[in-house]
C-alpha cells in the first residue's frame, strides 16, 4: 500500500490553496480529483469576484477569511501574473427605504475592516450616468480575477514543492482509527486501490457532505445536510454601462442580481437564486440556463438601470452553490470541521464553503495548515 502525509480530495480552488499551503509546509501531499482537470466544478462557475468583505457577520469565518484571503489573493495575482483588476463596487439603494440597509452594511464594513465610502444619490449620477441609485456604498477594494488562472498558478506553486494532482481519482470511502493512518479507497483509470494518508482534507465542494458520508469512523451527526442552489448567469449584448460592479443593495443571504465585469469588460448579471430539490446529487444536476429567468432578471436590472434595452440579454452559464441550510434557513458561517470539532485525529472537512470561497482560498489554506499543524 503507497503511503502520503496529506491527501486533499477536491481540486477545487480550496483544495489546491490548502494542498500548497500543506506542501510549503513540508507536507508530502496528493491531491485526487474525479474530473478530467483541476477546478471544474464550484471555482470554475462563479462571477470571478474577489469580495471585498463586507457582508459578513463580524467576527465569523467568512469575514476574517475573505478580509485576509482578498489581500493575499490580489499579492499572489500580482506576483504571479494572474489576469485580475481592482475595478471597486457600489451597492445601491434604489429607493428611501433601502437606504438603512445600505447603512448596516457600512457599520458590518466597518467592523469587518474593510474601507467603504457613502455616496449620495448625485455623486453616484455624476460617477455612473445611467445608475438610478438613492444612494450608494463605494467599495474601492472589491475586484475580478481570471479564476483559472489563479488555479493554475496555485497548482504550479503546489507541484514546485513537491506536491501531485491524481485526476479522473475518485475517492470511494476511507477508514479512520485512532492511532493509525487513514486507508482511503480509490479508483483511477478502472482500477481499484487503496492509499494509506495520515492527514485526510475534504475539499470536494459539491460532494462534500456526501463523501463525508462514506468515512469509516466519523459519526454521521458530524455531517451536515447538504442543500444545491443554482444560479444562472446572463451576458449582456452590447457595451458595458458602467465602469465597476453594481450590486443591488442586499436582501438576506442573497446579494440580488447583480453586474459584474470580466477581464475583457463585457458586461454580465447574476446569478439568481433556484433551490435544486432536496436530494439532488452533484451528478444530476442540469447546468443549462432557461433563457426565461431573463424575465426576472429584467424587472431586477431595471430597478438599478432602467435603460436596460429590451432583448438585451443572453443565457450564459450557470453555477451551483454547496450550501448546508435550506430555504428560509439562516445562513451559517464556513464549516471548517478538524479533530477538536469531531474527534476524528487527522481529519478535516470543509462544509459549505460557498460565496466568499474563491476569495478566502488562499486564508482557507492557511487555515486547514494551522489545524493540522501539531498533527
Amino acid at each position: 500500500m503507497e503511503h502520503v502525509d496529506t491527501l486533499v480530495i477536491g481540486a477545487g480552488a480550496v483544495g489546491l490553496a490548502t494542498a500548497r499551503a500543506l506542501a510549503r509546509r513540508g507536507r508530502e501531499v496528493l491531491v485526487v480529483e474525479a474530473e478530467a482537470a483541476i477546478g471544474q466544478g464550484v471555482s470554475s462557475r462563479n462571477s470571478e469576484v474577489i469580495h471585498a468583505g463586507l457582508y459578513y457577520e463580524p467576527g465569523s469565518a467568512k469575514a476574517r477569511l475573505c478580509v485576509r484571503g482578498k489581500e493575499l489573493l490580489y499579492a499572489l495575482a500580482a506576483s504571479h501574473g494572474v489576469p485580475h483588476r481592482r475595478c471597486g463596487k457600489l451597492v445601491v439603494a434604489t429607493d428611501a427605504g433601502q437606504q438603512a440597509a445600505l447603512q448596516r452594511l457600512a457599520a458590518r464594513a466597518a467592523a469587518n475592516g474593510v474601507p467603504v465610502e457613502w455616496l449620495d444619490a448625485g455623486v453616484v449620477h455624476a460617477r455612473e450616468p445611467e445608475l438610478h441609485a438613492t444612494a450608494a456604498l463605494w467599495s474601492p477594494s472589491t475586484g475580478i480575477v481570471d479564476s483559472h488562472a489563479f488555479m493554475l498558478a496555485l497548482q504550479g506553486d503546489f507541484e514546485r514543492d513537491g506536491g501531485q494532482v491524481a485526476l479522473h481519482t475518485t475517492v470511494l470511502g476511507a477508514r479512520f482509527r485512532a492511532g493509525a493512518p487513514a486507508v482511503v479507497r480509490l479508483r483511477s483509470g478502472g482500477d481499484e486501490l487503496e492509499l494509506a494518508a495520515r492527514e485526510v482534507v475534504n475539499a470536494a465542494g459539491l460532494g462534500a457532505c456526501d463523501l463525508a458520508l462514506l468515512f469509516d469512523g466519523l459519526e454521521a451527526v458530524h455531517v451536515p445536510r447538504p442543500w444545491l442552489a443554482k444560479g444562472s448567469y446572463f451576458t449582456l449584448a452590447g457595451r458595458a454601462p458602467f465602469s465597476c460592479l453594481v450590486y443591488p443593495a442586499p436582501v438576506d443571504a442573497w446579494l440580488g442580481v447583480h453586474l459584474t465585469l470580466d477581464l475583457g469588460g463585457q458586461a454580465r448579471f447574476g446569478p439568481d437564486l433556484e433551490w435544486l430539490p432536496a436530494g439532488t446529487r452533484p451528478a444530476d444536476i442540469d447546468y443549462a440556463v432557461d433563457p426565461l429567468r431573463a424575465l426576472a432578471f429584467v424587472d431586477a436590472v431595471r430597478r438599478y438601470w432602467p435603460g436596460l434595452p429590451d432583448g438585451a440579454l443572453q443565457p450564459a452559464y450557470s453555477g451551483v452553490r454547496p450550501k448546508i441550510h435550506g430555504p428560509g434557513e439562516p445562513a451559517p458561517d464556513f464549516r471548517i470541521d478538524g479533530p477538536a470539532r469531531h474527534g476524528v485525529a487527522g481529519l478535516v472537512n470543509l462544509f459549505g464553503i460557498e460565496s466568499p470561497g474563491l476569495t478566502s482560498a488562499l486564508a482557507l489554506g492557511d487555515e486547514v495548515a494551522t489545524l493540522l499543524a501539531g498533527f
